[in-house]
This record gives structure tokens, sequence and C-alpha cells, in this order.
């Protein structure tokens, strides 16, 4: 199920046709109020947002979805009017998985909903049948259970800090930069300022170690380059 939140009615039905004819369930609301209202009877498996939103915006919205811990690992597309570099930076700080610009086409929409879908209920979070798990140091991860470990303990982790650990775990001791992980993990290629990349990896280091302290102490961050993971027994 997909839920839309969005107050122009006749971009909002459109849509949900769209969607809805390619065989994806999908409901649409004006506002945050029923939106809620309709998270608290049934949690989506897709979320479609708009940023300018009546009453509370899209932005703040994202940030009670991920608040939540029903909602926080629920995929979630910014589908806005705002389409600079700049505004889908601003999206993706905030959480969101994925930002697409108004005018859009709704082939390309309906591609974007069902790669988000496919990687969120794909055990592996979209790796392929060759991906086996990998380990470093005390940090285990399994692409095909979509599972992370510290010291054996689970480590509850969004989609999107699945996929950096991954990429840091699958590439011990390489570094990459911000904007390698941006491209990788997010697919864009800004390079000026934003802060997805810290934030999530201060996330993930403090996930990792409240299930085994010091586990989130291997990512490490290269100065004036980015970050890698190191295991320990490459100290």
């Amino acid at each position: 199920m997909i839920y839309y939140v969005e107050d122009d009615a006749a971009i909002r039905d459109l849509t949900l046709y769209t969607l809805r004819r390619a065989g994806l369930e999908a409901q649409g609301f004006a506002s945050a109020g029923p939106f809620f209202d309709a998270v608290e009877q049934s949690v989506p498996d897709l979320v479609l947002l708009d940023i300018m939103l009546p009453g509370m915006d899209g932005l703040a919205v994202l940030e009670r979805v991920r608040g939540d811990a029903r909602t926080r690992d629920v995929p979630v597309m910014m589908l806005t009017a705002k389409g600079t570099e700049y505004d889908k930076v601003v999206g993706l700080d905030a959480g969101a998985d994925d930002y697409l610009a108004k005018p859009f086409g709704m082939m390309e929409l309906v591609s974007r909903c069902n790669a988000l879908l496919r990687r969120a209920s794909r055990p592996g979070g979209g790796a392929g049948p060759e991906a086996a798990a990998c380990s470093c140091g005390r940090i285990s991860i399994n692409p095909l259970t979509r599972e992370a470990f510290a010291e054996g303990v689970g480590v509850e982790l969004t989609l999107k800090e699945f996929e950096l650990l991954l990429k840091l775990v699958e590439n011990q001791g390489r570094a990459f930069t911000r904007a390698q992980l941006l491209e990788d993990i997010w697919d864009i290629t800004y390079v000026g300022e934003t802060r997805t990349v810290d934030t999530h990896i201060q996330t993930l280091r403090r996930k990792l170690n409240e299930a085994s302290p010091g586990a989130g102490d291997m990512v490490k961050t290269v100065r004036g380059v980015g970050y890698r993971i190191r295991c320990e027994e490459q100290e």
C-alpha cells in the first residue's frame, strides 16, 4: 500500500490513477492529519510526500514518520515543486529515501516506486542472489536477510543505514569520500554543503555502540576525505 500526501487534488488524483493502473495499491490524503489517522490504522509500504502542505509541511511530516518506531523504516519519496539540488539535499538530509521534482513523468514515478518497494520488501534490501554474509571485526552483516549484528546483538537499521554499513563492510579499509557515498547510496552528485552522510554515520555509530560498546568506533573518520570502516584486527 502506498500513501500519497498532496494538497493539489488534480495532481493527487492523476498520480493515484497512474499508480493503480500500474497494479499498485494507493491511497491519497490532502494534509498530514488524515494521513497520520490512516497510519494509526495501517502502516503503508511506501509514502509519497509533498513538501508544501497546509498546516504541517512535508519535512515536519517526514520528521514525525522517522521518529515513530512503527514507520521509521518505511521508504519515503518526496514529490515536490522545490526541485533544485539544494532542495533535494534538504529532503534527503531530513531522512527521505528518494526525491522527485515536479513536473515528473508518471512512468518514472511508477519505476521509482517499484524500486523502493522491491528494496524494502526484499530480505537483502536490494541485494542480489550472489550476496553473502560478511563481517568486520565484531560487526557482521547479511545482505540476504538484511540483518546486522555487533557481537551477535542485532542492530536495527533503516534502509539507508543498512546500505551504508554494507558498503563500508564490503570495502573494509577503503576510504570513501562523502561525494562517493552520496552517489552510491543516495544516487545524487551534489558536492556542496550537506549533512546527509555525516548524520547517517553518527546514527550508525550510535546504534552499533548501543549493541556493543566500541563497535561504532570502528567506523572511522578520514580527515579531509570521508569515512571507512577498520576491523579491530587491522588496527
